[in-house]
C-alpha cells in the first residue's frame, strides 16, 4: 500500500521523467515499412506534419500529467479519515504507462522530420496537472469522467489530424491511427470502471482549453 509520501515522489518522478528526460516505449512505434520513405515528403509537407505531431506530443504531455495528477488524488486521503483509493490509482497509473508509449512515439517522430516539441511543455504539464487533480479529488465517478471525456476529444482531434496529415506521411499516419484506437480503448475502460457523465458546461470549457493548447502549440 503507498502512502502519500510515496505518491508525492511518484508525482514529481513522473513530471521530470516526462519533461526532461527521453522517453522510452515499451511497444514498437506503428509504422508501414515498405511505405515510409520520408524523402517523398516536400518541404511544406514536413513542415505540416511536424506541426501536427507536435501538438500530438503535447497531447501526451498533457496525459502524462492528468493521469499522474488524478493518481495522486486518488491516494490523497478524503476529509473525516477517508481512505484513499488505491485501486483507482492502479488504474489510472496503469493508463498512463499506456500513454508513456504515445510521447515516445510522437518525440521519436518529431526527431525524424527535424521538428521539435513545444517550448511551452512545462506550462502545458503544470496546467493539465492541475486540472487533473482537481478532477481526482471530485470523487471516482467525476474523475473517471473527465478520463472519458478527454478521451473521446483526443480520439476527435486525432481523427481531424487523420484528415489532414499529408497522403504520403505514412510515418505519421500509422502513429496517429494507433494512438487514435487506444485513446477510444481508455475511455471505454474508464466508463466501464464507473465513470461519471460530466456537465454540459465542463465539457466546453474542456473543448476550449484544447484549443487553445493545440492552437498555440502548432506554432510554438
Amino acid at each position: 500500500m503507498s502512502t502519500f509520501s510515496d505518491a508525492l515522489v511518484v508525482a514529481a518522478d513522473s513530471a521530470l521523467r516526462t519533461l526532461f528526460a527521453a522517453p522510452r516505449a515499451s511497444q514498437p512505434c506503428p509504422t508501414v515499412p515498405e511505405r515510409h520513405d520520408d524523402g517523398a515528403l516536400s518541404t511544406e509537407d514536413r513542415r505540416l506534419a511536424g506541426a501536427l505531431m507536435r501538438v500530438n506530443h503535447v497531447g501526451e504531455v498533457c496525459a502524462q500529467a492528468l493521469y499522474t495528477a488524478q493518481a495522486f488524488a486518488a491516494r490523497w486521503p478524503g476529509p473525516g479519515g477517508k481512505a484513499s483509493n488505491e485501486a483507482l490509482a492502479q488504474q489510472l497509473e496503469e493508463a498512463g504507462r499506456e500513454e508513456t508509449d504515445h510521447l515516445a512515439w510522437t518525440k521519436a517522430r518529431l526527431d525524424e522530420l527535424g521538428s521539435r516539441p513545444s517550448r511551452l511543455n512545462p506550462f502545458w504539464y503544470a496546467g493539465a496537472f492541475g486540472l487533473g487533480l482537481i478532477a481526482g479529488r471530485l470523487g471516482q465517478g467525476p474523475s473517471l469522467g473527465f478520463v472519458v471525456e478527454t478521451e473521446r476529444q483526443v480520439e476527435a482531434h486525432l481523427a481531424s489530424h487523420l484528415d489532414r496529415l499529408p497522403a504520403e506521411d505514412h510515418a505519421s499516419r500509422a502513429i496517429v491511427a494507433q494512438m487514435k484506437l487506444d485513446e477510444a480503448r481508455h475511455a471505454r475502460q474508464a466508463q466501464q470502471a464507473g465513470a461519471a457523465e460530466l456537465p454540459a458546461p465542463v465539457k466546453g470549457m474542456m473543448r476550449m482549453a484544447a484549443k487553445v493548447m493545440t492552437t498555440v502549440a502548432h506554432r510554438i
